[in-house]
């Protein structure tokens, strides 16, 4: 690369062919706080708020394992109603909760702490969140943008613009919550058939990083099955026995009908030779990867 091109990471992972499977960092609560004039480099923690206040938010987020994004809406950025703040989780058993406020002060933030002992309602409808932060890095504001923009011309009142979600070069990244599914390698043509699949609970292979509420391996197996045997809905396929070996793991998927009932899958992992993983990235870093080696049914017993 000479010095006049510029790196963009999205691109150089789309041309390595970086596979999204297994990619999505773990995690069953988030905190949204819409804020609509810049976002630092560092989200919500760079924000110029009451100190004391933040210091509790992000206090009561640390001690609930809970993410901090900072949301806006696409497109023009009034500034004439309130700012709103919501807790959502991906409850014991698939629940899923949310729960919204508005806040005028920074001290209004602080309904957050109490929300996030009791996140709500489960009647609302998912959040679908697109990273723009561009600050952060370049890809997530070039292919997030248009992307957030696009599907809310067709969801207004679900898509937000967020702060990073994780896995810039899988820009545009969109992540569903509190459905806890992230998505990546989109555009605006992608981003609408993704979301009016998931709306239909019909995730697919294609374009899925992983679920949150699963380790790695185990996404990565969710989604090998997915893309072998078609699309399922988010809780078709559950997690059970997953054993630890010396190469990888060995990871038991059971479907609800009509999927198949009980499934096998090996997964190991590799690791990359380094490359520039980011626009911004300081040095070159190397990334696991999750490559599914067999995806068996049990063998039927001699008495069967």
């Amino acid at each position: 690369m000479t010095d006049t091109e510029r790196f963009f990471c999205a691109d150089a992972a789309r041309t390595r062919h970086d596979p999204l499977a297994g990619t999505a960092p773990y995690g069953t609560v988030w905190i949204l706080i819409e804020y609509r004039q810049g976002w630092p480099v560092n989200g919500f923690a760079g924000l110029d708020l009451d100190s004391h206040t933040k210091a509790l938010v992000m206090e009561a987020a640390q001690q609930a394992q809970a993410r901090i994004l900072l949301i806006r809406r696409p497109g023009r950025r009034d500034s004439g109603d309130d700012n709103r703040w919501a807790v959502l989780c991906h409850g014991k058993g698939g629940t899923l909760l949310q729960r919204w406020g508005i806040w005028r002060r920074d001290a209004d933030l602080t309904q957050i702490i109490p929300a996030l002992e009791a996140p709500g309602t489960s009647d609302l409808r998912p959040v679908i969140l697109v990273c723009a932060h561009g600050l952060h890095d370049t890809c997530c504001a070039v292919r997030g943008l248009p992307t957030g923009r696009m599907l809310s011309s067709l969801w207004p009142d679900l898509v937000w613009e967020c702060s990073h979600v994780g896995g810039d070069r899988f820009a545009a990244n969109i992540v569903v919550v509190p459905d806890g599914v992230y998505y990546g390698g989109l555009d605006a043509r992608t981003a609408i058939t993704v979301i009016e699949e998931h709306m239909a609970d019909r995730i697919r292979a294609d374009h899925l990083r992983g679920y949150t509420t699963l380790s790695p391996p185990q996404q990565a197996a969710v989604i090998a099955v997915l893309r072998q045997f078609g699309p399922a809905g988010r809780n078709d396929y559950t997690i059970g026995e997953t054993v630890r070996h010396d190469r990888g793991w060995h990871i038991k998927v059971t479907g609800r009908p009509p999927h198949l009932s009980e499934l096998s899958v090996e997964v190991l992992p590799r690791r990359t030779s380094p490359r520039q993983l980011t626009c911004r990235g300081p040095a070159d870093s190397s990334a696991v990867r999750y490559e599914v080696t067999s995806i068996r049914t049990p063998s039927p017993s001699i008495d069967e």
